[in-house]
């Protein structure tokens, strides 16, 4: 309930930001596709039940710059994954296969404030931080009967990044972390290995196509 608290007034702060700037040689609004891969935070449940604790990963997001360097951003990335459920005795025993399909969805919702140093070069880094909404899905069958999962919870999110371009069309590379903590934790394998966390890591490349600005 605090992280939500806090979220919730740390996004109410930069609409707020974004919206009583002055723009000053600004204005520009920028389209991003993005692909590239997501480490998963929960790495041990992840390995036992999908053999995996990452992937491949892919997205967009929308960017305005209010003032000289400064922007906010709202994006979306998805991450999914096939598996097998699984029975964990402890966290030291071997997990035994049920034989029995599981697959994961997570999808992120990113909202962030930042800033793009040395606006207008060539090469432009930038950070930003801000929460992200994120939605995770199980989808399973036993036996003829449909063992779905799904929770949606708001955490925070920090990236570092460059981007390459003075034009229309320009080019980058992310980097970034996610924690959503509380997420799951409560039953199954997750709860053995106590882990509640369904952040974790992505490195993307960008296409950016941007419009307006000075």
């Amino acid at each position: 309930m605090r992280h939500d608290r806090a979220t919730t007034l740390a996004a109410a702060a930069l609409l707020a930001l974004a919206a009583f700037a002055r723009p000053a040689g600004a204005g520009e609004i920028a389209v991003e596709g993005q692909g590239g891969y997501r480490s998963l935070a929960f790495k041990d449940t992840a390995q036992a039940l999908f053999d995996t604790t990452g992937g491949g990963t892919f997205g967009g997001a929308l960017r305005f710059t209010f003032w000289r360097g400064a922007f906010v951003s709202a994006g979306f990335r998805t991450f999914s994954v096939d598996g097998e459920r699984g029975f964990l005795a402890s966290s030291t025993a071997p997990i035994q296969k049920l034989g029995f399909p599981l697959s994961l969805k997570i999808d992120s919702f990113p909202l962030m404030a930042g800033y793009r140093f040395r606006a207008g070069h060539l090469i432009v880094p930038y950070v930003a931080a801000g929460a992200s909404v994120t939605k995770y899905e199980e989808t399973s069958e036993v036996a003829g009967e449909s063992f779905d999962k799904s929770v949606s919870k708001t955490g925070f999110t920090g990236v570092g990044g460059v981007e390459v371009g003075r034009g229309i069309f320009r080019f980058g590379a992310e980097v970034g972390y996610t924690t959503v903590s509380g997420a799951i934790g409560n039953d199954g394998v997750s709860m053995v290995y106590g882990e509640d966390d369904i952040g974790g890591f992505h490195v993307v490349g960008k296409i950016v196509v941007a419009f307006g600005g000075r």
